[in-house]
């Protein structure tokens, strides 16, 4: 899941959801020693708990199966230990040998050993379905608690990627499936917190797992995972007490937390807001957008400031061309020039630009060039309605360089199939979580050559812009080969400059990650002060972190 809730729903669906909170594990208005929580989720649509899909439901990862290490990316710090205990590099950086955590069980009762992390690496290795990252290892459990991964060349920068984004699969269920990319794993075994305990398509409930490694967590004993897809009907659910956490971008939230009984959030923005841009006419991509020139119009007509105000309510901040974090990542960006975003729109340069290359305006006011028009299509997904604002707001402030602009409203499966597969002009997505905050993990996804595809060939690995650039392929592999951050910057330095300048993907803003607690039947969440995950429900290895983490109230 990307993102998560948007448009107002009706009233009548917004009753239907808070019928279907009503009985959310049967939790009472305050805590309990054996406390319960709802979960908002999107939608449920297939029992489906495989640790390599993309498309797993949202306590999979963390929840469920766990990684060997966790990185939180609300603040700079260091990993945590999960599943492994220790860690270290050989001289040549070919090498990563791995320490297992003593102690630890599947919830079926089976030791983990450190021949269930060769396995998941072997097994990641030998299927190129499971390996969007171009994991380039082999394993092998040297003894009961120690795993050696050997690389082909040196690869320290795969250390993230190994560490804390990969679950650990049990080798004694895996062995067995056929077709580890199209198995459901409908009843998974993992080494997290929490276990499946029972689905259906309108709701499912995990529960405490008696053997879990730490000892005394977690607190609680049930989780429900309920599907909520619009802000109205989020709004509605936390005001009555019927939903405990949710993700949720909620227009007027102080308000609304106001106006709810033991209810708090926190907004940790991590994420730029770009519009995606199918680029490469080389690799099949069609339309105006694979003109560089149309490209940077629309970077220079854009007026963030009023996008800002209008569909980022108040909470979005400031974004850069570079594609990071103005504060967060301010050592990385090489030029302060390329810092910030411009926040006001300069429609005459825009024009400048596209005269110049050849785009001439008709009687409409919309440009065309060798017959064909300057019109665009955008997609975003049905409900996201920050997103549906920008675009509405874009048709206007684009059209004063003669850009026609058409938004798309699409199902979540058709928006991701479309960028996935190419089939798109343009498209509303984020970007800026990868394996740890060093920008590599943003830059090798987005826009390394390997990571993309044809058009009409799946980019699962990200790279959904078809973008491709020796320049940058070659920062980024010698990026890879160091572990000097001097070295590294001088590398993304020259990725900086070509972007900026190609535009594959046109940033907006940095936008809000808002998340709201109910704080009536537990305790322990995160709050501004004291961040100790990047609280997103729907966040990836985070929400095992706070579901071990939060103990009942009272």
């Amino acid at each position: 899941m990307r993102r998560l809730l948007g448009v107002a729903a009706s009233a009548t669906a917004a009753a239907v959801l808070l019928a279907a909170c009503s009985d959310a594990a049967g939790n009472q208005a305050g805590g309990s020693k054996d406390a319960s929580i709802t979960i908002a989720a999107g939608a449920i649509t297939t029992k489906n708990f495989n640790p390599f899909s993309t498309t797993a439901l949202q306590p999979t990862l963390g929840v469920i199966y766990e990684p060997l290490y966790w990185y939180n990316f609300a603040k700079q710090s260091d990993p945590t230990p999960v599943l492994a205990s220790g860690f270290s590099w050989n001289p040549a950086g070919t090498e990563l040998t791995i320490k297992i955590r003593p102690g630890v069980k599947w919830n079926d009762g089976q030791p983990f050993t450190a021949k269930d992390v060769a396995f998941t690496f072997n097994l990641v290795s030998k299927t190129p379905a499971l390996n969007p990252s171009g994991l380039a290892a082999t394993a092998k459990a040297v003894s009961d608690d120690t795993a050696v991964l050997t690389f082909k060349s040196k690869s320290l920068m795969q250390e993230p990627a190994v560490l804390a984004n990969q679950a650990i699969v049990p080798e004694h269920i895996w062995k067995d499936i056929k077709d580890p990319t199209t198995n459901l794993n409908e009843n998974p075994v993992g080494t997290g917190p929490f276990k499946l305990k029972s689905f259906t398509p309108q709701s499912f409930v995990l529960t405490k797992n008696d053997q879990y490694w730490e000892q005394g967590k977690p607190a609680i004993k049930e989780v429900r995972y309920i599907p909520i897809e619009s802000a109205d009907a989020a709004s509605a659910a936390l005001v009555a007490g019927k939903v405990d956490w949710a993700s949720a971008y909620l227009p007027g939230i102080d308000n609304i937390i106001k106006s709810g009984k033991n209810l708090s959030y926190v907004n940790t923005p991590v994420m730029t807001t770009l519009i995606v841009t199918c680029a490469n006419a080389g690799l099949g991509c069609t339309g105006p957008q694979t003109d560089p020139a149309v490209r940077k119009a629309i970077y220079l007509a854009m007026n963030r400031e009023q996008l800002a105000k209008l569909a980022g309510g108040g909470v979005a901040g400031v974004g850069s061309p570079t594609l990071l974090l103005p504060d967060r990542d301010r050592d990385w960006i090489a030029s302060s020039g390329s810092a910030a975003l411009p926040q006001s729109a300069d429609a005459a340069e825009a024009n400048k630009i596209l005269d110049a290359a050849g785009w001439t305006k008709g009687g409409d006011g919309i440009r065309t060039k060798a017959g064909k028009r300057l019109s665009l299509t955008i997609q975003t997904v049905t409900g996201w309605s920050d997103y549906i604002s920008i675009n509405d707001t874009l048709k206007q402030q684009l059209a004063a360089a003669g850009i026609e602009l058409k938004p798309s409203q699409v199902s979540w499966n058709e928006w991701n199939a479309a960028q996935t597969n190419g089939k798109f002009q343009l498209s509303l997505d984020s970007v800026g979580l990868g394996a740890s905050t060093n920008p590599y993990f943003v830059y090798n996804g987005k826009l390394a050559t390997v990571n993309t595809a044809p058009v009409g060939k799946t980019a699962t690995a990200g790279n959904f812009a078809r973008f491709s650039n020796p320049t940058v392929d070659a920062a980024l592999t010698a990026a890879a080969g160091t572990a000097d951050k001097a070295a590294q910057k001088a590398e993304f330095a020259k990725i900086q400059a070509v972007i900026s300048d190609q535009l594959p993907y046109i940033p907006i803003y940095v936008n809000s990650m808002l998340t709201e607690f109910n704080t009536s039947r537990v305790t322990g969440w995160p709050t501004k002060d004291n961040l100790y995950v990047l609280p997103a429900a729907w966040k990836a290895w985070d929400a095992g972190i706070v579901l071990k983490t939060i103990t009942p109230a009272g």
